[in-house]
């Protein structure tokens, strides 16, 4: 039986929902009153999800799918669709990281990062619009970055992905306006997660670039100090599902009223500048927070 009817919960669907923004957006959400399918790589490492969802008082159902994969997103979306009849909001968080500058990010990189995070997101949307589009109805959540909107000194490849995703995220906007679905950008800045932990890899093939990735580790040490809960996030996707009055953009955590809304403001000349203090780590922090008004200086 679809979710359309009044006296079924809302099917939400949270993809890469096995930590930190995900898992908080899918409890949250199940807080909230929605049958939320959280979307995992495999159900067996689900055992802290689980443990959150059930000390708060709620379930989220789980579905085995990896985004990466075609067969695998189909064949887990067909599932769901069964499971529930029909999806009404669907929350594409699933993505990784990358780091490196330009030259010395790999191409394998580039491809790996950009197949999560972007054709990732894709490969969900066209599994669930059929039927939102068909009913009428329905939300699509693309979970990006503040680095979708500005570029982040020496992560390449993770920049040029959730840029390529607001980019998507624009585009579908426009194409599903007719058929009453809607389109939201969320933009974190930083908040509580794993990948804070695990996204220290740097290249640093030449050694020309040493400036670059210890201000990209600054700048991750800053995040780490400040960053905020990630259920600050699901209130956000949450906002966006139910408000009468939608945006495109959304922006929260720390940093993100800082940075995304930045990147139509800032002076180019102003950018340059900020790059060419690269070996001068406080001239760069001042510069930083006079551009952004944000501290990125650690004790």
């Amino acid at each position: 039986m679809s979710s359309t009817d009044a006296n079924m919960p809302q099917v939400s669907v949270v993809t890469g929902a096995n930590s930190g923004i995900g898992r908080a957006t899918a409890i949250h959400l199940a807080e909230r009153g929605h049958r939320v399918i959280g979307t995992v790589r495999s159900i067996d490492k689900a055992t802290k999800l689980n443990a959150m969802a059930a000390e708060r008082g709620v379930s989220v159902e789980l579905a085995e799918l990896d985004v990466a994969i075609d067969e695998s997103v189909a064949a887990g979306f067909a599932e769901i669709l069964e499971r529930t009849g029909g999806v009404d909001h669907l929350v594409n968080n699933a993505g990784i990281g990358g780091n490196g500058v330009v030259e010395e990010a790999s191409s394998e990189l580039y491809h790996d990062v950009y197949n999560v995070n972007v054709v990732g997101a894709a490969r969900c949307v066209k599994a669930v619009l059929p039927q939102m589009r068909e009913r009428g109805s329905g939300t699509i959540v693309n979970i990006a970055s503040v680095a979708g909107r500005i570029g982040a000194v020496a992560q390449a490849p993770y920049v040029a992905s959730k840029w390529a995703l607001e980019g998507l995220s624009e585009e579908l906007a426009l194409e599903v306006a007719p058929f009453g679905v809607r389109v939201a950008i969320i933009e974190p800045g930083v908040t509580k997660s794993a990948i804070l932990a695990k996204n220290t890899d740097i290249p640093n093939v030449t050694g020309a670039y040493d400036g670059h990735y210890r201000q990209m580790l600054q700048m991750y040490a800053a995040g780490y100090l400040n960053a905020t809960d990630p259920f600050e996030v699901g209130e956000v996707v949450h906002e966006a599902i139910v408000t009468d009055e939608p945006r495109l953009r959304y922006h929260v955590s720390w940093g993100g009223d800082e940075l995304a809304p930045m990147h139509d403001r800032i002076d180019p000349a102003d950018w340059v500048a900020l790059g060419e203090l690269v070996d001068d780590d406080a001239a760069y922090a001042q510069r930083f927070e006079g551009i952004f008004g944000l501290d990125i200086r650690t004790p």
